[in-house]
């Protein structure tokens, strides 16, 4: 590794919390994880997602086999969405880093346990107040939902909306935001790592 990587990796210590972005099947979560393991020789892995049939668990199972042993995962269940901020706030991180995969999922766990937009997005500013207070990296995952038609049903309206005001916060909050481009890594905010410009 060159000074000048090693220079940046250090810059990026001072500035722990990222985001990346993207379309679906883009190569967000890969990218993410290949992150928070060029900065911390291990990770934690906060799910927000629910095998509810066959074609999630193989996802989930994926995942998991890509992480390898050095990952440790929590999964808190979509019952339990709505209190993770404080579940979150009394993590060891015991020098891992913190991947949370994905604000989208978490956002429609939140309306499934009823609550609505204004509730939601505050829950999230809790929730971000935590993360930002963790002693590690955050790399966070969300969904770009705005670059599509435009839902028929209301429901889909109200989430699509929702998704964007919550992808607003979280990327007004990090210090890098990641566009994620057809598998290829775009800082649209701060600056990457020259050894994690590509994927």
């Amino acid at each position: 590794m060159t000074k000048t990587a090693e220079g940046q990796i250090d810059a990026m210590r001072g500035q722990p919390f990222i985001l990346v972005t993207g379309g679906c099947r883009s190569g967000k979560s890969r990218y993410a994880q290949k992150l928070v393991e060029f900065l911390r020789p291990g990770g934690l892995y906060l799910a927000t997602a629910e095998a509810f049939d066959r074609e999630m668990q193989k996802r989930i199972d994926k995942h998991r086999q890509e992480r390898g042993k050095n990952w440790f995962a929590l999964e808190p269940g979509i019952k339990n969405l709505p209190s993770l901020a404080g579940r979150v706030g009394g993590l060891d991180v015991n020098g891992r880093g913190l991947l949370f995969d994905c604000l989208t999922l978490w956002c429609s766990g939140m309306m499934e346990s009823g609550l609505d937009e204004a509730s939601i997005l505050t829950a999230l500013d809790g929730l971000l107040d935590s993360l930002s207070r963790l002693p590690c990296p955050v790399v966070m995952v969300t969904n770009e939902l705005g670059s599509g038609l435009v839902p028929e049903s209301s429901l889909a309206r109200t989430f699509r909306d929702l998704a964007g005001a919550a992808n607003q916060k979280a990327a007004a909050r990090a210090d890098i935001v990641v566009l994620m481009v057809c598998g290829i890594p775009v800082a649209i905010k701060g600056k990457l790592p020259t050894d994690m410009l590509h994927s």
